[in-house]
C-alpha cells in the first residue's frame, strides 16, 4: 500500500512517499530546506511550484511548503536584540535555505520520512542557540502529517516562532475560509479588521494574519480541483497567514506561531527550556467536493 522511492529533480534528491491505493504522493527535498516540493492527493496536485526558483540554490523557493524557523515573516530592519546583543536574520529565518539530514524512513504506519536539522557555526551568527529540529513527514491515506520536535541543547531558554508556507494552486484570490478567528491583522495598512469568512487578496500586496480563538484549524475549497482542504495544527500555531502574488496561480495559507517581528514585539514567542523539547504537528487533509469544474 505504501512505498518510498527516490528520484532526482534539478540536482536535488527527492523522497517520494506513495499511497498507491489513493493515488496520493508527497515529494520532499531534504537538501532544499527540508521542504515539501509536491503533494498530490487522489491524483490532484495541490501545490504550486516555481521550478526556476527551486533549481536556483541562491533563490528562495516560490512554491511547495517551505519551513519557517526560527522566525516567521520579517524583522524590523532585519534585526532583533537578545541579552543585549543585536542579531541580523533574513525573512522567515534560515531553515528553508539549509540542507536537512535524512534520519529514518518507514512504511509501517503510512509512508514516513524523518529529517533533522542541527545548529552549526553558521546558524549561531543569527540565532545563538544549540538546537535540533526533527520533522517526520507522514503520508497516511491521502493526508499529509508533519510531526515536529524542537529541542534546546543550550544552557539558556531558547525563544523562537516557527511556521510553514504552503503554496496552494488557486487562480481565485477570494477564497472562503472556515476558521474561528474574529478578526485579522492587515499588513497592507496596519489595521485590525473583522473576519466574516472571506478575505479578498486581490490587489493586496502584503499578507493578512487571522488569529485563532480556540480551534487551531482552517478549511477552504480549491474549486478548480474539486478539493476541500483542512489544515489542523497544534495550539502553538496561533495564526493563519494568507498571502498571494498577483498574476500568480497560488494562494498561501500558512500556519504561524506568531506574527512578523515578534522577536522584537514579544507577544507570542515560544520558549524551550535547556535540555527540553517542544513537540507539535501540522496536518493537511483533503476531501472531494461535489461542485463541478
Amino acid at each position: 500500500m505504501y512505498e518510498i522511492k527516490q528520484s532526482v529533480m534539478d540536482g536535488y534528491t527527492i523522497y517520494q512517499l506513495f499511497n498507491c491505493e489513493t493515488n496520493s504522493v508527497v515529494r520532499i527535498a531534504p537538501e532544499r530546506g527540508g521542504m515539501v516540493a509536491g503533494y498530490k492527493s487522489e491524483g490532484e496536485e495541490l501545490l504550486y511550484l516555481n521550478e526556476e526558483t527551486f533549481s536556483d540554490s541562491e533563490s528562495n523557493v516560490r512554491g511547495g511548503i517551505p519551513v519557517l524557523f526560527p522566525i516567521c515573516g520579517e524583522l524590523e530592519e532585519k534585526q532583533y536584540r537578545l541579552n543585549g546583543v543585536t542579531y541580523t536574520m533574513k525573512n522567515h529565518g534560515f531553515a528553508r535555505n539549509l540542507p536537512w539530514d535524512v534520519v529514518e524512513t518507514s512504511t509501517e504506519d503510512g509512508a514516513q520520512l524523518t529529517l533533522q536539522l542541527k545548529s552549526k557555526r553558521e546558524t549561531k551568527k543569527s540565532f545563538p542557540f544549540d538546537f535540533e529540529l526533527r520533522f517526520t513527514y507522514i503520508l497516511k491515506n491521502n493526508e499529509l502529517i508533519i510531526k515536529q520536535s524542537y529541542s534546546n541543547h543550550s544552557s539558556e531558554i531558547m525563544p523562537f516562532y516557527a511556521g510553514f508556507h504552503p503554496y496552494f494552486h488557486s487562480e481565485d484570490k477570494n477564497l472562503v475560509y472556515q476558521a474561528d478567528a474574529k478578526d485579522y491583522f492587515d499588513y497592507n495598512d496596519g489595521e485590525v479588521k473583522p473576519f466574516h469568512g472571506e478575505v479578498n487578496l486581490t490587489e493586496k500586496r502584503e499578507a493578512v494574519a487571522l488569529k485563532h480563538v480556540d480551534k487551531h484549524q482552517i478549511k477552504f475549497d480549491l474549486k478548480q480541483m474539486n478539493q476541500r482542504i483542512t489544515i489542523s495544527y497544534g495550539s502553538e500555531f496561533k495564526y493563519a497567514v494568507l498571502w498571494t502574488e498577483q498574476n500568480k496561480g497560488f494562494v498561501c495559507i500558512e500556519p504561524w506561531m506568531a506574527k512578523m517581528n515578534d522577536f522584537n514585539e514579544k507577544e507570542d514567542l515560544q520558549f524551550v527550556k535547556p535540555g527540553e523539547t517542544m513537540n507539535t504537528f501540522v496536518t493537511i487533509g483533503t476531501e472531494t467536493i461535489c461542485e463541478s469544474r
